[in-house]
């Protein structure tokens, strides 16, 4: 296993996270896959022995569900591992029981706690924007759990550009927590954080998790345009993420995977990670697994190597449209980028 700085934070994390949202599924969540105690404390387990630091949850997995049984499957292994968990999004009907503000980050965060089985968090995320709540408050809120010994570190995730600007700014301003990370919805299938949300982590110094770098299962060899798909496969039922704009794009690249993977020996599932891995700007990738036997195969990525020439020709498949005012700095703004406006200009530019 491999390790990375987070951000600017001085943690290492394993470029391999697990994701727990299998975990004890309920609801919803049944629509990717039902983990129980047993087969959980199999994979985190599992994990440890590969190398894996870091497991991500979140309170609104399976109402809480997902917490508990990840605090229960690790047990006296917790101290060996850092723990990510988010806030965010509802918990309930109440209409207080969601958002940023100061009462549900503290309550929420209480809450988490108790289900993961530990007296602190080490990566707290806001999993979603609330424009309602003043960054002031919530940061503010966030700066005592930080205080309290409850809270090592923050991050975000599913924030635009200007969001994570705006608490940064904030954060700088009034001398409260800095966020260390973002979470982000980033694969072969969808790379549109490279517009602004992996330019800005090149620039501010964050850590970036990529959570579904697989795109939900689809990136996996399994789905293919002339066959079916597997039973049981996420996307033959109600679940929708993530949302699929291009089909003929998405087959031209699974078919793509399949003849690569092959003659590397590998499988496409561990192609597409390890594609994901070789962007500088990210730290971690987020797996999650129905089975072990799929867990153990997608760790192995974090050891394949690809080739500047394999990382050309998956790159040139996926490729973004150059919107604007990305198009205009392409052909003006010549011989003035800096690092950041590399992460997706220098692809476009001679």
């Amino acid at each position: 296993m491999r390790y990375r700085a987070l951000g600017r934070s001085g943690l290492l994390v394993s470029t391999m996270t697990f994701g727990t949202m299998t975990f004890g599924a309920q609801g919803a969540f049944l629509e990717t896959g039902s983990t129980d105690l047993e087969k959980a404390r199999e994979q985190v387990l599992r994990c440890i022995d590969a190398g894996v630091n870091m497991f991500d949850t979140a309170n609104m997995y399976s109402l809480g569900n997902a917490e508990t049984v990840l605090g229960q499957a690790l047990g006296d292994r917790r101290d060996d591992v850092l723990i990510a968990t988010k806030v965010r999004l509802p918990m309930s009907e109440g209409v207080n029981d969601a958002g940023l503000s100061r009462r549900h980050i503290i309550a929420a965060c209480e809450a988490s706690l108790r289900r993961l089985g530990t007296d602190y968090i080490d990566l707290y995320q806001m999993h979603e924007w609330d424009g309602l709540t003043p960054v002031e408050e919530t940061l503010d809120a966030l700066d005592k759990l930080v205080s309290s010994g409850k809270v090592r570190y923050i991050g975000v995730s599913n924030f635009a550009g200007w969001h994570i600007m705006k608490y940064l700014a904030v954060a700088g301003t009034n001398h409260l927590p800095r966020i260390v990370s973002q979470q982000i919805y980033y694969s072969l299938q969808a790379r549109e954080a490279e517009y602004e949300l992996l330019p800005i982590a090149e620039d501010q110094g964050l850590g970036v998790l990529v959570y579904s770098p697989l795109a939900g299962g689809l990136l996996s060899g399994k789905y293919r345009s002339a066959g079916v798909a597997p039973k049981g496969s996420r996307h033959l039922g109600n679940w929708s993420e993530p949302p699929v704009r291009n089909t003929d794009q998405l087959y031209n690249i699974v078919e793509l995977l399949i003849e690569l993977s092959s003659e590397r020996g590998i499988t496409p599932s561990q192609l597409a990670l390890a594609y994901t891995l070789s962007k500088p700007t990210i730290t971690s990738v987020v797996i999650g697994a129905r089975t072990t036997e799929q867990l153990t195969a997608n760790l192995l990525a974090s050891e394949v190597e690809l080739s500047t020439h394999e990382i050309s020709v998956l790159d040139d498949a996926s490729r973004l449209p150059l919107i604007y005012p990305y198009w205009h700095q392409a052909a003006k703004a010549d011989g003035r980028f800096s690092a950041a406006d590399l992460v997706l200009l220098r692809q476009f530019i001679a």
